[in-house]
């Protein structure tokens, strides 16, 4: 019997070598260029230390910080009511206040998939030649992946704020009302708690360790729970995305709105 020149399971030998005839390179490409892109505007935006508030509206980039009407000084200066003298003034405390939701989406499952095959193409794809390396898992450096369980805690912790704000965005100057902005802010935490709920460990935790789902009333309610955890685990890869791109365009109208360059339809008559 002739040798498979292909080599073993007929895939071809060499970084990104492949007998596929298919456009496989579009799905990495264009995941490289969607997560280069918005991490560039998230840590562009929240550098900024303004613009993040228009009205009763709040940029999710800026968690924590209080609305400038509330803290009673600039835009700038607003976090925690003011910013420290010694606070280095390189560094936006919005950064630091990212790090938990950044930290829940750096170890979440899709994303792994996403940035180890976009950035590092280990490998570049499905039946595409990695680099020439051994392979060792999610050890080594890798091995902070683990801390995931954990990081999603941080992001529930997150998501009650998010409604806060989003609850906040239906009142200004002590009178009820709703704006575009506030259908932004309400679809954002949404499509946040979808994404956050759909998590592989959340699943785990909601559905997990049970030999069975019938014996009493909490493990049933579990198994319900579990079922509706795993519609959404079913589309966890559109939620990511759906998710990062609406913060970003939560962040993006709220900016245009303080800055004046868009006006927000509202009823309150504007702002």
């Amino acid at each position: 019997m002739a040798a498979n020149p292909t080599g073993v399971g007929g895939h071809e030998y060499g970084y990104a070598k492949t007998t596929r005839t298919d456009k496989w390179w579009v799905g990495p490409a264009a995941t490289a260029f969607g997560l280069g892109l918005w991490l560039i505007y998230y840590v562009w935006s929240a550098a900024q230390g303004d613009y993040y508030a228009a009205g009763p509206y709040m940029s999710p980039f800026y968690p924590f910080y209080l609305h400038p009407s509330e803290a009673g000084m600039g835009a700038s200066d607003a976090f925690f009511g003011m910013n420290p003298a010694w606070w280095p003034a390189l560094i936006s405390p919005a950064l630091i206040a990212g790090f938990a939701p950044g930290a829940f989406r750096i170890t979440c499952y899709y994303y792994r998939k996403a940035y180890y095959r976009a950035f590092f193409g280990t490998p570049p794809g499905c039946a595409v030649g990695a680099r020439p390396q051994d392979y060792r898992g999610e050890t080594f450096l890798l091995v902070f992946q683990n801390l995931h369980r954990y990081a999603l805690y941080g992001a529930l912790l997150l998501l009650p704020y998010l409604y806060w704000e989003a609850f906040q965005s239906f009142r200004y100057h002590g009178e009820w009302g709703v704006g575009v902005g506030s259908i932004v802010m309400v679809l954002n935490s949404v499509f946040l708690t979808f994404y956050t709920l759909g998590c592989h460990a959340w699943r785990h935790l909601v559905g997990g360790q049970l030999n069975c789902f019938s014996c009493g009333a909490v493990p049933r309610l579990r198994y319900g729970a579990w079922k509706g955890v795993s519609r959404l685990n079913e589309n966890h890869m559109k939620w990511a995305w759906t998710s990062l791109i609406w913060i970003a365009f939560t962040d993006i109208y709220i900016r245009l709105v303080s800055m004046g360059v868009i006006t927000d339809l509202n009823t309150w008559g504007g702002f």
